[in-house]
């Protein structure tokens, strides 16, 4: 049995997973674009490796039994670079492969984004690697993130909901399935959390939590598109960061999975028990 490599290992999930991995005894090797921005781990090695390079990606991961892939930073060429990935995983040899997805990923969903999370997972279909997809919700952490400096929630949501679920919690789904990569070969998993909240619902939580009066404004698309534009990002991204409210308002992430609670063994998160621990 070879050694698990860790990718997104300075990020905040693959961070998360590494450091279970690492109290858990399994020997690792993780992976990212700057090896020495690591942080230190019993049992581990640090490599770097830009998704996009295929040498440098198969060069880290020869040897390896089970990978977890955790996605790209958002990009333009982001699924280009996910294919580059998952190519190079083949061509090492690698026995499972662990994909952070996303929740309801489709070619046709409204969030743009999750459209390139099915993609790849079709991309991992096809390249004969065996493979876990765990298909996460958006990250309850950040969502006191969409909070204006003025305490307003600003996005085309309507009163739609979203099942919210904490890093923690996948961090831990994600640990589970690597330890016994084969209980779960060909699975798909929603990692959601326990409840689906509207953005009114969440302005109120983070209002009680932080003594703070946050409210929620539901915009139009227009309006929307409109209110960032003074950002100067590009296209790609401006949409996506728009159709995830609307992906709200669709009710395309209002659905509550089960896969927490089957992986972890516990209750998933809500989003009031991660405000009071701090972390959202």
């Amino acid at each position: 049995m070879g050694f698990v490599v860790t990718t997104g290992a300075t990020g905040r999930l693959g961070g998360r997973v590494a450091a279970l991995l690492a109290a858990a005894g399994v020997e690792q090797r993780l992976v990212s674009r700057q090896a020495d921005r690591v942080a230190p781990l019993a049992g581990a090695t640090a490599v770097s490796a830009e998704y996009g390079d295929p040498g440098a990606v198969r060069r880290a991961l020869e040897g390896a039994s089970t990978v977890l892939f955790v996605s790209a930073s958002e990009s333009a060429d982001r699924l280009d670079r996910h294919r580059t990935f998952v190519d190079a995983a083949r061509d090492a040899g690698v026995a499972h492969l662990v994909y952070i997805s996303f929740y309801g990923a489709a070619p046709d969903a409204t969030f743009t984004l999750a459209r390139d999370h099915w993609a790849t997972e079709q991309h991992i279909r096809d390249s004969g690697l065996p493979f876990t997809f765990l298909r996460d919700n958006l990250y309850a952490d950040f969502l006191p993130g969409m909070v204006g400096e003025d305490g307003v929630i600003r996005g085309p949501a309507g009163q739609g909901r979203v099942a919210a679920v904490a890093q923690d919690d996948i961090a831990e789904a994600a640990a589970a399935v690597l330890l016994d990569p084969g209980a779960h070969e060909g699975a798909t998993y929603d990692l959601t959390g326990p409840q689906a909240l509207t953005l009114d619902e969440v302005a109120s939580a983070l209002t009680r939590a932080t003594g703070r009066a946050i409210t929620y404004h539901p915009e139009t698309v227009e309006e929307a598109y409109e209110s960032r534009r003074g950002y100067n990002a590009p296209g790609w991204q401006v949409a996506a960061w728009v159709s995830t409210y609307e992906a709200i308002a669709a009710g395309e992430l209002a659905g509550v999975g089960d896969g927490i609670p089957t992986l972890t063994g516990h209750p998933a998160t809500t989003f009031e028990e991660l405000l009071a621990k701090g972390q959202g």
